[in-house]
């Protein structure tokens, strides 16, 4: 028999249908059996009289909770029933996997919820529940919205290797792997391949993939490995042109996400979905400074020229106060905590024309125009210390002529956090990957 979903049982009253799910609760009592099943659309009860059945009974009794399940059973309306006031009058019961008891937890029991560290052990258990299964419905939603803006802005889709011959930002954070009778690295960011193609002529290009950092950070916004999204677009004038985009992109998206999902994100998360006004404001790293001295926040010493997370926090707070947006574009940052491929200020090559995206707080993305002549980006390499010959390959793409150029690295599950304002990167992943993580 065709199976029937569960939120699409209204359409069948008094019919006989199939439902496929999982066991989340049994009320075994001495003459009626109460099972609620679940599937990726809903709950609904399901009644037995056993009396009727003893030997199914029997069979149910035995149920561990989760078990996956087949029912087959009439629809009938019950406006006792909280869940819709209707339920499935049972009729034939397949046991398709019994769960062993007692669970490791009982991931819908709110009150009891272990250690989210003890949840990562057993992801897919914590995966079953709503929140979950929202945060990825959400996910879907908001890709899909990004890559329709990008289609619709003339962009094309690239998929550029992980595994590489040099680093694709510094020298830090990398994993160095076997490759074959020589080193090899994963990759940290696809920038130099995005730049490639803009020498290339593809003039914008998107890229939604895996980014790989060995980074020791055990915070709550820290992964080894994360989906990145990254853009690149040709012919821009400065980096203000690819921060006019990007507002534009995350305005569409989210709302996008506002206009189908608001309302389920409101019983499950509790929270209304913040369309982000656009324009974004924008600071200069001056500014920052500045207003960090005013409200009387003292950057460690060892960030000079950066911010710490509590500097992002303190200066997120300054501009919600000021502007009344939880996104802004910190922009302007000093040649001493930007790469060598950024482009300089002509009227102050002491700054680079670079950005981060700060959004309720947090860092979300980097960008920045980039160097696309061939001396001045082979003199910063230079001024950086770095040996050419490493990335020769790289300098190669801008000496047959490459149009000036910029774009953004961001990451897709910190965007996630901002969104559904989760407190943990954790919960706003498939499966994390972290310094003491590599199972499951």
């Amino acid at each position: 028999m065709t199976r029937t979903l569960i939120n699409d049982l209204n359409n069948h009253i008094d019919e006989v249908v199939t439902v496929k799910g999982w066991l989340q609760t049994l009320r075994d009592q001495k003459n009626m059996q109460f099972l609620i099943l679940r599937d990726r659309t809903g709950l609904v009860q399901v009644a037995h009289y056993r009396p009727e059945h003893p030997e199914l009974g029997e069979h149910i009794s035995a149920l561990g909770t989760e078990s996956a399940l087949t029912v087959t059973g009439k629809v009938v309306k019950n406006e006792v029933v909280k869940l819709g006031g209707l339920e499935i009058q049972l009729h034939d019961l397949v046991i398709e996997n019994n769960a062993e008891a007692p669970l490791p937890y009982d991931p819908f029991d709110q009150e009891n919820m272990p250690a989210i560290d003890f949840r990562m052990d057993w992801r897919y258990l914590d995966l079953r529940r709503d929140q979950n299964l929202l945060l990825f419905r959400v996910q879907t939603l908001l890709e899909h919205a990004m890559r329709e803006f990008w289609v619709n802005e003339g962009f094309i889709e690239i998929h550029s290797p992980k595994i590489m011959g040099s680093p694709s930002e510094s020298g830090a954070e990398l994993f160095e792997i076997d490759y074959f009778e020589r080193k090899a690295y994963l990759a940290q960011s696809p920038q130099f391949y995005k730049q490639m193609a803009m020498a290339a002529g593809f003039e914008r290009v998107f890229e939604v993939g895996p980014v790989f950092r060995a980074d020791p950070s055990y915070t709550s916004r820290h992964m080894t490995e994360f989906t990145g999204l990254d853009i690149e677009i040709s012919w821009i004038e400065s980096h203000e042109d690819v921060l006019k985009f990007t507002e534009r992109w995350l305005n569409y998206a989210f709302q996008r996400v506002k206009d189908e999902l608001d309302e389920e994100i409101m019983k499950v998360f509790g929270i209304e979905v913040t369309v982000p006004e656009v324009p974004f404001p924008r600071l200069t790293m001056a500014e920052t400074l500045d207003v960090l001295k005013k409200v009387g926040y003292d950057l460690p010493k060892e960030r000079k020229g950066d911010l710490d997370p509590g500097g992002e926090r303190a200066i997120a707070e300054y501009v919600k106060n000021e502007f009344n947006n939880e996104f802004f574009f910190l922009i302007d940052w000093p040649i001493t905590v930007r790469p060598f491929y950024h482009m300089r200020h002509p009227d102050n090559p002491d700054l680079t024309r670079s950005f981060d995206l700060i959004a309720g707080g947090l860092e979300i993305a980097t960008g920045a125009q980039r160097e696309h002549r061939y001396e001045v980006l082979k003199k910063q390499a230079l001024e950086y210390g770095l040996g050419l010959e490493s990335i020769q390959f790289y300098l190669d793409f801008f000496r047959y002529g490459c149009p000036p150029h910029g774009g953004f690295g961001m990451g897709l599950s910190r965007l996630l956090m901002v969104l559904l304002k989760l407190p943990n990167i954790r919960e706003a992943v498939y499966l994390f990957r972290g310094p003491n993580r590599l199972h499951p």
